[in-house]
């Protein structure tokens, strides 16, 4: 494959797209969302073939499979950020300086966006909308493990990009060949900002070898604080909810922190997990607190590397602190600045947990899984933040936008 040739046709295309009528876009997304829908079928026979290379047990397995739920899902995204407004065209910032000439910040694309994944099929389709909605175009390159899911998105993508706007350039999907990864990182002449979604292996292997600026998304290592002044029932709902709903995901629970006060609840905390069978690596007050209120055969004694591990699957590991402050500084010393949360009715400790932990998305009394583009009413996502400059957090439409000076002068010379 010849990247250099499809990149420039891709660069050539963003630039084209800066032209198109945002009219004309909206109706192109309610083309696919609407072409998803009567591809169903076909959609979920390439998904089968990606499933059966998979083990059911494999935290993969449910991040690539697709079913009419979540098909229907990805559909109504797509028609969601249809409705929202162009973040295009925006004044920013407008003044009159002394000299008379007139200065507009105004928002534009980043041109052309480049993002690099592993397991969600999705992605394709999420990545496409976003970036199309804010006239970008965008180079995806996935995971062989949904190898057939993407081509199947890409294809149908590409159909209607093709009748709308005659020219399928716009998102492109890169054969899954691992020597294009090396030069599509270094393609900086074509590539604008490269976006990694997946593990903390991909992400650093990106960061370490791209010649693009990257956005850092996607590893999260995320805690639940109870506090010595939290609910117990709010707390045995959030954590459950936050291991349980989506194990395999980036902000599901990994490590529970309690106050060694509140051990004495741990067993009720923990109750309703043992029926999912929850494997919990407990530290030592943890554990002798649970012997006897939890199966057996689904605890065991917390080693030091399950603090700061992401487990993606039906594991979590518990720490014992003494105060709000431990809690806080064990979240800063192993989060990875993804998600993090509070139970607690004592609103100064809210308060302080809020303006101490350093995370993307930092909650009181809440399940961290809400942190997604599509519950902050995003539509979507590009994917969720946890570095400092640009972005942070769940990105949307707007935070894959820039922005340029546009001055008026009447023949001013410095």
């Amino acid at each position: 494959m010849d990247l250099s040739n499809v990149l420039k046709k891709v660069r050539a295309a963003s630039r084209e797209l800066n032209l198109i009528d945002d009219k004309i876009i909206n109706q192109a997304l309610l083309k696919v969302a609407l072409l998803i829908i009567k591809s169903k079928k076909e959609i979920l026979q390439e998904n089968a073939k990606d499933l059966r290379k998979i083990s059911k047990d494999d935290p993969v397995y449910d991040r690539i499979l697709l079913n009419g739920e979540r098909i229907e899902g990805i559909a109504n995204s797509l028609k969601l950020i249809a409705k929202y407004k162009s973040p295009i065209g925006k004044t920013l910032e407008e003044r009159k300086l002394e000299n008379g000439l007139n200065l507009k910040k105004v928002s534009v694309p980043f041109g052309v966006i480049g993002i690099i994944f592993e397991a969600r099929p999705n992605v394709v389709v999420d990545v496409f909308a976003l970036c199309f909605k804010s006239k970008n175009a965008c180079v995806l390159k996935g995971g062989s493990s949904s190898e057939n899911s993407n081509k199947v998105f890409i294809k149908i993508i590409q159909k209607v990009l093709k009748s709308s706007l005659g020219n399928a350039d716009i998102a492109v999907l890169l054969p899954n060949d691992r020597e294009i990864v090396g030069q599509f990182l270094k393609a900086n002449k074509y590539v604008d900002v490269i976006i990694p979604r997946g593990g903390k292996g991909l992400i650093d292997f990106v960061r370490e070898n791209s010649s693009i600026p990257v956005i850092e998304t996607g590893a999260g290592v995320v805690h639940t604080y109870v506090d010595e002044f939290g609910d117990i029932n709010k707390a045995a709902k959030i954590v459950f909810n936050a291991k349980i709903s989506r194990p395999s995901v980036c902000n599901a629970l990994d490590t529970l922190i309690i106050h060694q006060k509140k051990l004495k609840d741990l067993g009720t905390i923990c109750e309703r997990m043992a029926d999912k069978k929850v494997i919990i690596y407990a530290d030592e007050n943890s554990y002798k607190d649970l012997v006897g209120k939890y199966p057996k055969d689904l605890l065991f004694k917390a080693k030091k590397e399950y603090f700061g591990m992401e487990f993606l699957s039906l594991k979590m590991s518990i720490k014992t602190v003494k105060d709000l402050n431990e809690a806080v500084n064990h979240i800063n010393t192993f989060g990875s600045g993804h998600s993090e949360a509070i139970i607690t009715e004592n609103k100064k400790n809210a308060e302080k947990f809020l303006n101490m932990v350093d995370a993307a998305c930092v909650y009181v009394n809440a399940s961290t899984r809400f942190t997604d583009g599509g519950e902050f009413g995003l539509g979507a996502e590009m994917g969720i933040s946890t570095q400092k400059l640009h972005a942070r957090g769940p990105m949307g439409i707007t935070e894959i936008t820039s922005y340029k000076w546009e001055i008026w002068g009447n023949g001013q010379i410095r």
